[in-house]
Parts: C-alpha cells; sequence; structure tokens
C-alpha cells in the first residue's frame, strides 16, 4: 500500500464529504477509495471512519489522526515544492474561503491576476457566509472581518475595511437626513444579523465613542440583500466602503453621518498556525496585501 496516496485519499474523503466525491475528485471508482482508506485502517489497527448508508464521520481517533494528515501533508508539500525548484516556485492547488460579497467584488478580479502571475497555481475557492472549520475543510487561507479568537489560527490585516452608513436619495428626500446617531432611532435600519452587535451601531467622532439601538422594517443575514433593500428606497444601513462605493458614486447612494466613523473590522488573511506556512499561501497572501493596502481609505 502506498501509505502516502492512502492519507492524501483519506484527506480528500474527509474534505469533500463522501467516497463518491473523492472519486470523482481523482477520477477513480469509489469501491478504489474505499479500499484505500479500509487498507490504510488496516495498517494503522484503528477504525477511523463511522459509514452508514447516509452519513459519514470520524471516530475519535480517526479526528487526531486526521489533523495530524493535514499537518504532515502540507510539510510534505512544501519540502517537494521547494526540492522541485531551487527559486522556489509557488505551485499547486490555493483553497480560499471568504464571504459571497467580499469573494465577488474584492477577491476575484485580484485572484484573476494572481494567477496570471503564478500559472502554476490553480484556485479553489469556497464562499460561503457561514464560519468554517479551516483544517476540517482543508482552507489554506481565509478572508474575513473578523477578529481572531482561536489561537490555532494566525491573522494579517489586509485592508481597514471602513464602514459606511448609506441610503437611497429617495429615501433621504421621503423621511429626512439623520443628523446624529440618535436620531437613527427615528429612522427604518436595514440590519445585518450576522454581526455580534445586531442592533447596537457604534460610532466615534472627534475621539469620542459612542452606540445607538436602531431598528427597521427588514433584517438579514446577507450584505448584499441589505444593500438591495436599501438601493430601494427602504431604510439606511451600515456596509463596508468595497461593497457601496459604486453606487456612492453613480448616485444610486448617499453617505449619512459621513461626520462620524462608523465601528470598522478590518479585512484579515487567517490560516492554520503550522509550522511550514505553505509558499503559496504566502505569496498569495503578500500578492493581497499589496494591492489592497491602502484601496479602501
Amino acid at each position: 500500500m502506498d501509505q502516502l496516496s492512502a492519507m492524501r485519499t483519506f484527506v480528500r474523503v474527509i474534505q469533500t464529504g463522501s467516497f463518491s466525491s473523492a472519486a470523482r475528485e481523482q477520477n477513480t471508482s469509489q469501491a478504489t477509495i474505499s479500499k484505500k482508506v479500509a487498507a490504510l485502517e488496516n495498517k494503522l489497527g484503528v477504525k477511523l471512519l463511522i459509514r452508514t448508508s447516509r452519513s459519514l464521520s470520524l471516530t475519535q481517533v480517526g479526528e487526531e489522526y486526521y489533523e495530524n494528515c493535514i499537518a504532515l501533508l502540507a510539510e510534505i508539500d512544501e519540502v517537494e515544492a521547494r526540492l522541485r525548484s531551487k527559486v522556489s516556485t509557488p505551485q499547486g492547488t490555493l483553497r480560499i474561503a471568504a464571504s459571497v460579497p467580499l469573494g465577488r467584488l474584492v477577491l476575484a478580479p485580484l485572484i484573476a491576476e494572481f494567477l496570471r502571475a503564478y500559472p502554476d497555481i490553480e484556485v479553489d475557492m469556497v464562499l460561503e457566509e457561514r464560519r468554517i472549520d479551516m483544517v476540517a475543510e482543508g482552507i489554506d487561507v481565509a478572508i474575513r472581518a473578523s477578529k481572531l479568537e482561536d489561537s490555532t489560527l494566525i491573522a494579517r490585516p489586509l485592508f481597514a475595511n471602513p464602514q459606511l452608513l448609506v441610503a437611497a436619495p429617495g429615501y433621504i428626500a421621503q423621511y429626512g437626513e439623520p443628523k446624529t446617531p440618535d436620531d437613527l432611532k427615528n429612522h427604518s435600519c436595514i440590519v445585518y444579523t450576522y454581526k455580534k452587535t445586531l442592533n447596537n451601531w457604534h460610532f466615534k467622532r472627534d475621539g469620542v465613542e459612542s452606540s445607538t439601538s436602531v431598528s427597521g422594517i427588514f433584517r438579514s443575514n446577507s450584505g448584499e440583500t441589505n444593500l438591495e433593500i436599501v438601493l430601494a428606497g427602504m431604510g439606511i444601513t451600515q456596509l463596508p466602503i468595497w461593497m457601496v462605493d459604486q453606487h456612492l458614486m453613480n448616485g444610486e447612494l448617499v453617505q449619512v453621518l459621513a461626520d462620524y466613523e462608523a465601528d470598522n473590522i478590518p479585512i484579515h488573511a487567517i490560516y492554520p498556525q503550522n509550522r511550514y506556512v505553505p509558499l503559496k499561501v504566502r505569496c498569495f497572501i503578500d500578492f493581497l496585501k499589496e494591492k489592497l493596502e491602502g484601496r479602501y481609505l
């Protein structure tokens, strides 16, 4: 048995969620994939997976072995990449996670440029609003607007990500423009439900911080959906500048309370705290930082 190949197959079965998905990815049969994992279990003398007709899950020892496989395979790939090229050319598949709007509006145009610069790299992008388990899902790097709470991860800041309060000109014409954050209590505020502060919006002016409780007729866990509601003239919302800058320039939106700085959460590149950070990951993060730093101020 080729143990290294079996380990890679085992990892992809977990990451893709099934033997059939891993088989399609490797252009082989489900039976072949199953035999590789079974041979690995026989060699180790332990049961790694619990398989039923409808589900697939790791045993306790399987979880530990899976995490060790991820770390070991990453190190092997890094060593092999260095040996294959004296100039350490980055190569391989780079698996990236981001939110849907961030991936579509900010990352996609840059990734096209990145792929042209690094032709030996392939990108597998996972766009999700939910929080993901980077190790379990085989993510190399996640681009997130969040504060790092997991000590097993490392975060590198990419750009400031200022938040703006915006509304459609028609809404302002009908309901008036708020002059202070407290005035928002008299307006329909469109809330993003994944934000921890939810109905409590924070502001800063001349070094003085304040917060205001807001409410409105619509809320959702999608920033893009909230944007569409605001464009339709249904209220005021708080969104990152990269989601609204084009709409501000073409007059579809206007900024309100421009003298107040909203609660900003910088965008970070987040990756697992491994002994070796793959060259493809380092190159991608450096590339993003160069392209994004200073763009959204």
